[in-house]
């Protein structure tokens, strides 16, 4: 796989290439987001993941990633020391698939490469449903992957709507954690339980419905629509 690695620390990223070339990956170092940004352009969906480090010094990395998502649909793994839920938040909603937070073990990140590759590879592939599903204001397109509520339409991330159309299939069912990290993130791998917290948490305010999503405490979640 090819990998777009953005980093501006020289040996930080070169230790970092040495360990996912010993892993299979073809890695392209970008130092800023420029570089970033230009390796984009002739490349698009070349790389199969861009690895972004936010603490960047010519641009904010969030404003990288939003102007990465406009480019292509290349999945986005964000690389930050900021572990508050808003600032992960804040990067999801711009388009980001995942993040790891620093300091971060070589094989959580691994993990969460591999993982989105693989969810990326999974949606890719041709057939699946050809419906829509609608719940009171909602409705979720799943041929077009579109999102709109009261007519408007939602800009959501792979993950957010594979979450969301996972619950929608089954109103007013309580889904374990353990199952939906199973089959949205196609993996078992406990780390990923917060990352699923965080994206509920971007479901409830991008959809402006945060009962919507119910959490059943030591269990998982539920879809809440209307009558249910």
């Amino acid at each position: 796989m090819r990998l777009l690695l953005v980093e501006d620390d020289n040996h930080v990223a070169a230790a970092l290439s040495a360990v996912l070339a010993r892993h299979g990956f073809d890695v392209t170092h970008a130092r800023n987001g420029e570089e970033a940004l230009r390796a984009l352009v002739p490349e698009g969906d070349g790389f199969g993941v861009v690895l972004l480090d936010l603490g960047l010094p010519d641009q904010d990395g969030y404003e990288v990633c939003g102007k990465i998502r406009k480019r292509t649909s290349t999945p986005v793994i964000m690389v930050t020391a900021r572990s508050d839920v808003r600032s992960r938040i804040h990067g999801l909603n711009l388009g980001a698939d995942d993040y790891v937070v620093k300091p971060y073990d070589t094989g959580e990140l691994l993990a969460r490469i591999h993982a989105v590759s693989r969810r990326t590879a999974h949606e890719d592939a041709p057939g699946g449903a050809d419906t829509a599903l609608v719940l009171g204001a909602v409705r979720i397109e799943l041929p077009t992957r579109q999102v709109s509520v009261d007519g408007t339409v939602v800009q959501l991330t792979r993950k957010e709507f594979d979450l969301l159309a996972l619950l929608a299939q089954r109103p007013g069912v309580v889904f374990r954690r353990e199952q939906i990290i199973s089959e949205v993130w196609r993996t078992s791998w406990e780390g990923t339980g917060r990352t699923l917290e965080v994206h509920v948490a971007s479901l409830r305010a991008k959809l402006r419905m945060p009962a919507l999503i119910e959490t059943v405490r030591g269990v998982g979640y539920r879809l809440v629509a209307p009558g249910v």
